[in-house]
């Protein structure tokens, strides 16, 4: 049985109803449906389409309360868990140390301050260790196993224009990284997926040309979806420890 956050639109959707194909019932966390996001509700019809049971619950990772609030859920309505996918992200709006008013899409930018810095820490990286820590909690000590999968960006050159949500997920990595060490010996397995420029609905024909320009090709959220569930198998069972830069 899989929780997955942030997965009411994009990529966690699409997780969402690729771990559901591959057999598992699934948790849809969310907070709020962006603009242009299907929607829990439209991903529960697509988790039942596949045969596999699903709910959806909305929580505010940047409560501390809200990891465990998930997990209760899960376990009461669907089962035990054993995948994880962190994929929530926090404050959507860019911060940067340059002083600049806007990116070169011409996206709004804010300098980095408390509230950026704050908002994303918070669900990316807190958040993300909340969930680790609920699940490692509450996983037989038998060593079945479980799955963990931490969806990032950026690397370790740092990502200009996106600071604070780079430093994030450079936490969340770091996280997911101790979990693969600490609980293999539960039979755990813990990667990190890097997509590329990926087409949630915020893509536009300048990103798309400079993507083309920078030799570099957008992605569809389901084909990351993909990735992930192969690393929900049995047949990833050997994979763990891995930061997966997908191009």
């Amino acid at each position: 049985m899989a929780v997955v956050t942030g997965a009411s639109g994009g990529i966690g959707a699409a997780i969402a109803v690729e771990l559901a194909r591959l057999g598992a019932d699934v948790l849809v966390g969310y907070l709020r449906a962006g603009p242009g996001a299907p929607g829990p509700d439209a991903v529960l019809a697509g988790v039942r389409a596949c045969g596999r049971r699903g709910v959806a619950l909305e929580a505010d990772l940047r409560l501390a309360a809200s990891a465990a609030l998930l997990f209760d859920a899960a376990e009461q309505e669907l089962g035990p868990v054993s995948l994880l996918v962190n994929n929530a992200t926090g404050w959507s709006l860019q911060d940067t140390f340059s002083g600049a008013d806007a990116d070169r899409f011409g996206r709004p930018l804010v300098a980095v301050g408390a509230e950026s810095f704050d908002a994303h820490v918070a669900v990316d990286a807190r958040g993300g260790a909340l969930l680790i820590a609920e699940l490692a909690r509450r996983l037989p000590r038998d060593g079945a196993g479980g799955r963990i999968v931490s969806i990032s960006s950026g690397g370790p050159g740092g990502f200009p224009s996106e600071v604070s949500y780079g430093a994030a997920k450079a936490a969340l990595e770091h996280l997911t990284m101790s979990a693969a060490a600490e609980l293999a010996p539960l039979g755990v397995t813990a990667n990190v997926v890097l997509p590329p420029i990926t087409d949630t609905g915020w893509v536009t024909d300048a990103v798309r040309h400079a993507a083309a320009a920078a030799g570099q090709r957008v992605a569809e959220p389901a084909e990351v979806a993909r990735v992930v569930g192969w690393l929900c198998t049995d047949a990833a069972r050997l994979v763990t420890g891995n930061r997966i830069r997908l191009q």
